[in-house]
């Protein structure tokens, strides 16, 4: 749900006087982009889970190509099929809650039993594994397999407790389904934030990782999100919802910003300036989803831990 920014985004150098045009290309695509993820979001279930999926598989496929630009063998296909289980199995399991057969617990074993098919499977190569191709490997199963599996699990949250003005909508997981709209609002809103504020006032370099990005960018987007989260909060009925949404905004913004500088990161190391070409106008998939990827998990976990306990008091 990534929207579509002109193409300096994420190497502005924060100069008011640039200006650059947006493709055709890049702000159409942008736009699908945009609302096939919105239409999958409000679907859920499976529908979501088979999206995830996609994205992820076409994203590790990226990984792995920058990991290979650096003379690692990583075990690609093992690692592919151990993501896709362990996607599977979390939607089983949460969207079979109860179930005697499937329960949390197999989900949870899929991500250290993949780990040691994958070192196995390095094992048995005619050129025995080194342990970057064993740390590529299971930062690739972490990276693009446990972290977005969070997006189904925030997306399957039933408990409307989590969001009281959603108790009496008759969508599925309607909790869950407020709560994921609003991850991705905020981390939308960091990226608009961003980019606007880091042109128009960015003078401070935030890191070599990125010359383009700015401290005075970071803080537009921290701040953009803020507002969101604070609007997120009073929309879905916290205890002190704006001053707790807005708490989640500047968490959210933060690891949307880890999410963009670790692809940058990685990018920077292997040479290439794209992860790859996928999306017209963007670059690759990991390009468009890299703010999307460590948020997730942190906001299930403040809404499922914190949350509660917040709402108690």
């Amino acid at each position: 749900m990534k929207p579509s920014l002109p193409p300096n985004h994420g190497s502005s150098t924060g100069n008011p006087k640039r200006r650059t045009a947006t493709p055709l290309a890049r702000l159409l695509s942008g736009w699908a982009a945009g609302g096939f993820g919105f239409v999958v979001v409000m679907l859920g279930g499976w529908w979501f889970t088979a999206a995830v999926g996609v994205i992820v598989h076409l994203g590790l496929l990226e990984f792995f190509r920058m990991a290979q630009f650096k003379g690692i063998r990583p075990a690609t296909k093992t690692t592919l099929v151990a993501v896709q289980l362990l996607l599977i199995s979390t939607q089983a399991a949460t969207g079979m809650e109860g179930s005697h057969w499937f329960s949390g617990d197999v989900a949870a074993a899929i991500l250290p039993a993949s780990g040691a098919v994958i070192c196995g499977w390095l094992l048995l190569q005619p050129v025995t594994g080194t342990i970057a191709d064993i740390a590529a490997s299971i930062f690739g199963l972490f990276y693009l397999g446990f972290l977005p599996s969070h997006w189904i699990k925030l997306r399957d949250l039933a408990d409307q407790a989590l969001a009281p003005n959603l108790a009496g909508w008759s969508w599925p997981q309607s909790a869950g389904l407020g709560l994921t709209l609003v991850a991705c609002f905020l981390i939308v809103a960091t990226d608009i934030g961003s980019y606007v504020i880091g042109r128009r006032l960015g003078r401070h370099p935030l890191s070599p990782i990125s010359p383009g990005k700015t401290v005075e960018g970071a803080l537009g987007g921290m701040a953009c999100a803020c507002l969101v989260g604070a609007l997120g909060g009073v929309l879905l009925g916290w205890h002190w919802g704006a001053l707790v949404g807005a708490g989640l905004g500047a968490v959210v913004a933060v690891f949307a910003l880890v999410g963009d500088l670790t692809e940058s990161m990685m990018k920077r190391d292997a040479g290439i300036k794209d992860s790859g070409d996928a999306i017209p106008g963007h670059g690759g998939i990991l390009d468009r989803i890299d703010s999307y990827l460590f948020v997730p998990a942190v906001v299930f976990t403040l809404v499922t831990l914190v949350l509660p306990l917040i709402q108690a008091g």
